[in-house]
């Protein structure tokens, strides 16, 4: 079973790259708020968290990149229950 994912047994679950999306806000947040910061505890959180936002941003265009296929090979998902997976097994 998933937890955050849309999946046969989490149906309300969300896409990847939404949640990956949201994350990287929250990251961005973050930053804005230590940005003034010149100690050289925060300058270096900063730079690890610019690091971040890069590989989010990467991330999110897999699973961008994903859905895209899957969409393209497949149409979009199907909703409900019962509904078959796109690929895999149920």
């Amino acid at each position: 079973m998933t937890h955050f994912l849309k999946s046969d047994s989490n149906p309300d679950g969300r896409r990847l790259e939404d949640i990956l999306i949201e994350l990287r806000a929250d990251v961005l947040v973050r930053c804005t708020k230590i940005s003034g910061d010149l100690r050289p505890e925060a300058l270096k959180v900063l730079s690890n968290n610019m690091q971040v936002l890069h590989h989010l941003t990467a991330a999110i265009e897999l699973a961008q990149s994903s859905t895209t296929i899957l969409d393209r090979a497949f149409g979009p998902p199907e909703s409900g229950g019962d509904a078959e997976p796109r690929i895999g097994v149920a």
